[in-house]
């Protein structure tokens, strides 16, 4: 139905309720980020956080149906194949600016809500103009497209290089290589 947000998933015909609350999503968004996690523990990590307890009673040859329908929802009850894969947004290294722009856009502090639909949070995600993460987004998109930024811009990202470019994250053994030939190098 239009306007409905939707707090249950049908799976082999069976409608199967879901944890909606825009933070159970941000935990699956931040596991994506890490390293060390393989694509199956994601995906499972996924269904977990989707489906809670009612996981388990899905069957088993409806788990792909479950991952459809569970991306479905992270992507807002689109069924997008999003060729360029070119990262644009870290969850968990951007918090600090995303959460500030959403709250300007919702007028209220986010976080402090005991609930707060995946979607509708979402929608005021998708209507964050002006401010920090609005400059960094757009440098950033500018940088991998290979445009030339502004003399503002330039200012900006030399004196904000830390928020501006997305750093890579290493597994615990790759990091412990680097430190270690950091550690030779010094």
């Amino acid at each position: 139905m239009i306007g409905c947000l939707p707090t249950t998933l049908t799976i082999g015909g069976k409608e199967y309720p879901i944890n909606a609350d825009f933070r159970n999503i941000l935990v699956f968004l931040e596991a994506c980020e890490d390293p060390d996690l393989s694509n199956k523990d994601r995906l499972y990590i996924l269904l977990k956080r989707i489906f809670g307890d009612v996981y388990d009673d899905i069957p088993k040859d409806c788990i792909g149906e479950a991952l459809e329908q569970a991306k479905w929802f992270v992507d807002c009850g689109k069924n997008e194949n999003d060729a360029e894969s070119r990262k644009m947004i870290d969850w968990t290294q951007d918090a600090s600016i995303i959460f500030p722009a959403v709250n300007k856009v919702a007028n209220k502090e986010v976080r402090a809500e005991e609930y707060l639909h995946w979607w509708t949070f979402m929608g005021y995600f998708m209507e964050i103009e002006g401010g920090t993460f609005s400059t960094v987004l757009a440098i950033r998109q500018k940088r991998m497209k290979g445009k030339k930024l502004e003399k503002w811009e330039q200012d900006f990202y030399s004196h904000n290089k830390n928020i501006c470019e997305i750093r890579i994250r290493y597994t615990e053994e790759e990091q412990a290589e680097i430190d270690y030939w950091n550690k030779l190098l010094s």
